[in-house]
């Protein structure tokens, strides 16, 4: 118990696959070890793609709340939507969203951070597809629920993902960043609302997504991925 807890203090930056990953303090961060040596270059780009990975997330996840409002009239007109229907698609976000946060612990232990992300961008993308080329209301329904659920296991996620890969004494900077995107999701979303159409706002929020396919194959899987606490 007494060494996991030394772990939490420590740098937990761990990439599958290498083995020679050290904590290094004068670096405040995890290095590439060769002889003792410790490759900074390195731990810069890694944590990097992860943070980058954490702010798309978040983004995403600003987008997905701030969708509904610029969009209600068009969404209601060019689908024959009643009010009481729009401000179902309209709740059914949260509803997603406690679902996956009901289960986003047990996912995460199972599965690892780093397949967690893969599979709820995957949700991500898939959800603003299904809204983005919808003809009938119960697939913008459903695209919407996907959204919800991944909102919900990101919400669990990215802070334990980011305190697990940092180091305490830039910890409280680097999770900073997921709210702050959050906010610049939303407001992205009402500014851009009032200028194209709803497909394709929904195209647009899919960007942060696309975005993260590429680092996701690079970002290193927690090294408290695994394991329990007492």
């Amino acid at each position: 118990m007494e060494q996991q807890r030394t772990e939490a203090t420590e740098s937990l930056l761990v990439r599958q696959g290498n083995d020679n990953l050290v904590y290094n303090e004068e670096n405040s961060g995890v290095g590439v070890g060769d002889g003792g040596s410790v490759a900074v270059s390195d731990v810069t780009t890694i944590l990097g793609l992860s943070i980058f990975v954490a702010a798309c997330i978040a983004f995403g996840s600003g987008c997905a709340l701030g969708y509904s409002s610029p969009t209600q009239s068009s969404i209601m007109e060019d689908l024959g939507l009643s009010v009481a229907e729009f401000s179902f698609f309209g709740s059914i976000l949260s509803i997603g969203s406690l679902l996956g946060a009901a289960i986003s612990g047990k996912i995460t232990d199972l599965l690892g951070r780093k397949m967690t992300m893969w599979i709820l961008n995957l949700l991500y993308i898939g959800g603003w597809l299904a809204i983005a080329f919808t003809k009938t209301p119960w697939l913008l329904d459903l695209g919407r629920l996907s959204l919800g659920f991944t909102i919900g296991n990101f919400t669990y996620l990215m802070p334990i993902y980011i305190s697990e890969i940092t180091t305490k004494n830039v910890r409280g900077r680097f999770s900073a960043i997921p709210a702050l995107t959050l906010g610049w999701g939303i407001s992205f979303m009402y500014v851009i609302g009032s200028f194209v159409s709803w497909r394709t706002l929904a195209l647009i929020a899919t960007i942060p997504g696309l975005l993260q396919l590429l680092p996701l194959f690079f970002i290193p899987e927690s090294a408290m991925a695994g394991k329990s606490w007492p």
